[in-house]
């Protein structure tokens, strides 16, 4: 057989992460048609099929899959290599592109994200905010280098991630002083959590893990808090909480801070229900220094108000 060509690779390469040839057509900017006759002329130096009708889908071959792994480690280092190189010259600092899952909380986030923005060796994070099945895509394309989740890579999804446990935190509830008055005197009950029962509550949409966390519960004990709105961003869902909208759940550890930020009152919480949070990465990254700065630091910062 002879030399692959990479652009070849490349072609069907996307086409396998994208499971489309239109897509693939998309995101490098080709013609369908043309990315239909470079993976001809693939297989045909490679001889085997590499990518199958299946529906109105793709399915890849067994020989697709292998040459898929491959492509996964050259397109990898030629990344890491990229951007190596460009960390040496000359007035630019070394980047870090880190997805975040919108549902994860500001400051958890920073105090995360912080030991590296105090390295001895500049770094520049450029970070960017969505849901975590649209971050493993970017994750899967090279866009990004690192993830920042409140849950590990689902199954069955074909993306060649890792998890990295950072720790977690003990759930707390909280409620703006006008708020908690005035359903404290409502309520025949005084005590937590008996007292979130049909009171007005924020929860994250039904996407997110603490969601049905949370859910599950509330079923436990019985309760029947009136769900008043959901959010997919946590920021946004305390700044409702701030106002007097409801009450809602947030980290332990971070408790004060958001006490002093969005001026609420903790009213009680629940040691046994857990938020944890990973750092998701493609294999090159197993060993990053980021990596282990991170891991180092968040179990520090994370566990120290959570249970063993």
């Amino acid at each position: 057989m002879r030399h692959i060509n990479y652009n070849h690779l490349l072609y069907f390469w996307t086409v396998a992460k994208e499971g489309s040839v239109t897509i693939a057509a998309e995101k490098l900017n080709l013609t369908p048609q043309t990315i239909s006759g470079q993976l001809k002329i693939l297989e045909g130096m490679v001889g085997e099929t590499l990518l199958e009708r299946s529906g109105r889908g793709l399915k890849i071959t067994p020989t697709g899959k292998l040459i898929e792994e491959y492509a996964d480690e050259i397109f990898s280092l030629g990344a890491e290599l990229t951007q190596r190189i460009r960390s040496k010259a000359l007035g630019k600092n070394s980047s870090l592109n880190i997805g975040i899952v919108n549902s994860i909380p500001k400051l958890i986030s920073y105090r995360i994200l912080d030991p590296l923005l105090n390295r001895d060796e500049p770094l520049r994070l450029s970070c960017f905010e969505s849901d975590l099945e649209h971050l493993l895509g970017d994750l899967a394309v090279h866009k990004l280098d690192l993830l920042l989740s409140d849950r590990p890579v689902p199954t069955g999804l074909n993306v060649k991630a890792f998890n990295h446990s950072l720790g977690s935190s003990t759930l707390a509830f909280f409620g703006c002083p006008k708020l908690v008055k005035r359903h404290t005197k409502k309520s025949r009950v005084k005590t937590f959590p008996e007292l979130l029962d049909n009171a007005p509550l924020i929860m994250p949409l039904h996407t997110n893990a603490l969601r049905r966390t949370l859910e599950d519960w509330f079923d436990q004990l019985n309760l029947r808090p009136r769900i008043i709105a959901e959010f997919d961003d946590s920021a946004l869902l305390k700044a409702f909480g701030q106002a007097g909208a409801g009450f809602f759940a947030a980290p332990s550890v971070i408790a004060e801070q958001i006490q002093e930020m969005y001026s609420v009152d903790k009213i009680g919480e629940v040691t046994h229900l857990l938020e944890s949070y990973y750092i998701i990465s493609p294999e090159r990254y197993l060993k990053h220094p980021a990596v282990i700065e991170i891991t180092h630091q968040a179990k520090l910062h994370l566990n120290e108000t959570a249970p063993e």
